[in-house]
């Protein structure tokens, strides 16, 4: 790869011109030899005592000399040592590992006193899931690694955030700090949240398939509204609503509380005041009541 020699405005800096690419699309400054750990050809350049400054283009490579020489004297021997260092496959900067992304975790309070949401800067999970005991959490590895903590009452996770209920036995303002941390380390480190459950295939004949449960239209609609005007609300807070049923002869509607929302003192006044009312108002003569159950 020729070298072809460049003055520039500055008497003190120096080019060296490639007709290949050097980086890609970077331009990189090095200050001394140290700055060059992960540059093994501007290194090598720094042995020169005379080289204050490399600086690295995508077809140049420019030098800031010292005092000591003038480049007439020493820059055909630099461009020879450029030229012959990249026949010889020298790098010039080593390609940049691929870093994740560093896991920042922070607490959020909720509506429930109990409950206290913790947000990662990742995705958790594809869908959200409780779990009120160690023995319901085999197939959650860090649900279970929390449930060992003492105070850890029940484990709620969505897509990006995990809802901690506690034990009355402990205060969140003298646990928050090692929750939070406990759940950062655990995600920096790369384990999983949930296992992957392989299921295996089986033929199975038309008699052997499972009837899907079809919802009637009130039911449908209910889970409509519910996704739609509801779900959004209550995960802000750190808890998550399920429809479990609907009676058409009482026109009741069950539905299931999880995370925060769950033995929350304010669900009850929420559910009067807002899924009822929402429901009652958008299926006219189809709801009487909400009748909520904690997950």
């Amino acid at each position: 790869m020729a070298i072809k020699i460049v003055k520039t405005n500055n008497p003190k800096i120096q080019k060296f011109e490639t007709e290949g690419f050097l980086t890609q699309h970077q331009s990189l400054e090095f200050g001394n030899i140290d700055e060059a750990v992960n540059a093994p050809l501007v290194a090598q350049l720094f042995h020169f005592p005379f080289v204050k400054k490399v600086f690295v283009s995508l077809n140049f490579i420019a030098i800031e000399r010292f005092d000591i020489v003038a480049w007439e004297e020493v820059e055909n021997d630099i461009a020879a040592f450029i030229e012959t260092a990249l026949e010889n496959g020298i790098e010039i900067v080593k390609p940049a590992a691929n870093k994740p992304a560093p896991v920042t975790v922070y607490a959020e309070s909720t509506p429930n006193p109990a409950v206290l949401k913790f947000v990662a800067n990742k995705k958790l999970v594809d869908q959200s899931i409780e779990f009120r005991s160690i023995d319901e959490a085999t197939l959650a590895p860090l649900a279970t690694a929390l449930f060992h903590l003492p105070f850890v009452k029940s484990v709620f996770f969505d897509e990006n955030f995990v809802s901690i209920t506690k034990y009355e036995v402990a205060d969140w303002n003298e646990v928050t700090m090692e929750v939070r941390e406990f759940i950062r380390s655990y995600l920096a480190e790369g384990k999983p949240v949930l296992k992957e459950v392989k299921v295996q295939p089986i033929e199975e004949t038309p008699k052997d398939i499972p009837t899907v449960e079809i919802l009637d239209d009130v039911s449908a609609s209910i889970v409509s509204i519910l996704d739609e005007y509801i779900k959004p609300a209550v995960a802000s807070d750190g808890g998550n609503i399920q429809f479990s049923s609907y009676d058409p002869k009482t026109k009741e509607v069950q539905v299931i509380l999880q995370g925060a929302c769950s033995g929350c003192p304010s669900s009850t006044m929420t559910l009067k005041n807002g899924i009822e009312s929402l429901l009652q108002e958008m299926l006219v003569d189809k709801v009487s009541k909400v009748i909520a159950i904690n997950g």
